[in-house]
């Protein structure tokens, strides 16, 4: 069914656009965006098996909404193939969709570790199957990823990924040079999870006066950025496309500021919980908390956040990271790292917007625009003939986030119970309205 979208504000970064519209899709593109547009005059459909026919266009009144490019998370973990119990690749997309998310890249941190193409054949397969959001699997760059050899960069390119990773294991310095003249080659972005473990040692989390209090084993900052500032040199020698994933720390937003102004091809994303929560939130030894890297102090949060309004820092992911009960419902020194985000992201990160931090189109291109151009996908905008991929959203809109209407297959988050203000009200891939919210 076509679809005529009809009076939201429309927000394009990519062309500039910003303006109360309406939106034409038809066979799956955007066919038209102006003021006032008519219902076609075609025929109604019919329906098959008979009886009355289908109306040929549905109309979507928007307004009240923004309409904009299909989010895209380029930074999840599920837990397929392996780890089923803790995400499939459909219930990873079902929450993805209800996230307001068109399109996500999955890391490679499976069993078998996503290091070889029929992994990735396999990957994209069971994502057909689940007739959702998109996948774009990102390939291991180690074997393994145990960082001892390349993985079959090529056959998985030629299968494929769009992105080499090791996330979340770091790589080491020789063979982080090697991944990035493959990818440099192959006009692959390097993805890189920034961590000195020698450095973070058992650290669970800051290391800080709160650790210190709490009596928890800390990582400090430095555990990130030593790593960060490496892999701008080995991008500045190698000529690569070198993404730093999950920034949560001051010092490296400024190394990102430089690289930028040396005019490197460096980006970055960070993830809302980095935005939004400090290492005071572990006081309460919510296993939920624990993250990699994790929560920093207030001026950390401050200094990422006004990262993403200069635009040092490119994109907002989630680093979705299931976990099953069993592993977060430990001690805080042995639970597991990682919390779910897909269907919380919108929610969180519009607080930027409603903080007065970032303007709306500031954080549609962190959401979507540039998320697709990193990944060198063909989304993030809403030109007339671009595949009809949109995120609609009512900034307004507050949700309580339920562990009983959650989407994954896991709940672990420190966020279970907060009210959100701003939710994905439909999520529309190739013309085909896969989430609505009733």
């Amino acid at each position: 069914m076509d679809l005529l979208i009809r009076g939201g504000r429309i927000i394009d970064p990519e062309q500039g656009l910003d303006a109360h519209l309406d939106v034409r899709v038809a066979e799956g593109r955007i066919a038209e965006i102006g003021h006032d547009l008519p219902l076609p005059e075609a025929c109604p459909r019919p329906r098959s098996g008979g009886g009355s026919p289908a109306p040929a266009t549905r109309v979507v009144e928007a307004t009240g909404w923004l309409v904009a490019p299909g989010f895209i998370d380029m930074h999840v973990h599920f837990g397929e193939p392996g780890y089923e119990h803790r995400e499939t690749i459909a219930s990873g997309l079902a929450a993805a969709a209800a996230g307001g998310f068109t399109a996500v890249a999955m890391m490679p941190d499976t069993q078998p570790v996503h290091d070889t193409p029929t992994v990735t054949e396999y990957i994209l397969r069971r994502t057909g199957m689940a007739c959702g959001a998109r996948l774009y699997p990102v390939g291991a760059a180690t074997t393994g990823l145990q960082g001892e050899s390349l993985a079959e960069i090529g056959g998985m390119h030629r299968a494929g990924i769009v992105a080499l990773s090791d996330s979340p294991q770091p790589v080491s310095s020789s063979l982080m040079r090697r991944v990035m003249e493959y990818g440099g080659m192959l006009d692959l972005p390097v993805l890189s999870h920034c961590e000195d473990r020698a450095l973070a040692g058992s650290g669970v989390m800051h290391e800080g006066v709160i650790s210190t209090a709490l009596g928890l084993p800390g990582a400090p900052a430095a555990a990130e950025s030593i790593i960060v500032y490496r892999d701008i040199q080995l991008a500045a020698l190698s000529g690569a496309h070198l993404h730093v994933q999950h920034v949560s720390s001051a010092e490296t937003v400024s190394l990102l500021r430089r690289a930028k102004d040396q005019g490197l091809n460096v980006t970055a994303e960070t993830c809302p919980q980095y935005v939004t929560l400090t290492d005071e939130a572990v006081r309460g030894y919510d296993t939920n908390t624990k993250v990699s890297p994790p929560l920093r102090p207030q001026a950390d949060v401050e200094a990422v956040c006004n990262g993403l309004r200069d635009g040092t820092i490119d994109a907002i992911a989630s680093d979705h990271l299931p976990q099953h009960v069993a592993d977060k419902e430990q001690d805080y020194l042995a639970a597991a790292p990682g919390m779910i985000g897909l269907e919380t992201s919108v929610g969180l990160s519009l607080r930027l917007y409603h903080d007065g931090l970032l303007s709306l189109p500031q954080w549609v291109a962190a959401c979507a625009s540039r998320p697709a151009r990193i990944l060198g996908l063909p989304h993030g905008s809403l030109r007339v003939g671009e595949l009809a991929d949109l995120t609609l959203i009512d900034s307004e809109y507050e949700v309580e986030v339920d562990a009983t209407t959650l989407r994954s297959r896991s709940h672990n988050t420190p966020f279970l119970g907060w009210r959100l203000r701003g939710a994905a009200m439909a999520t529309i891939v190739g013309g085909r309205i896969i989430f609505e919210r009733k």
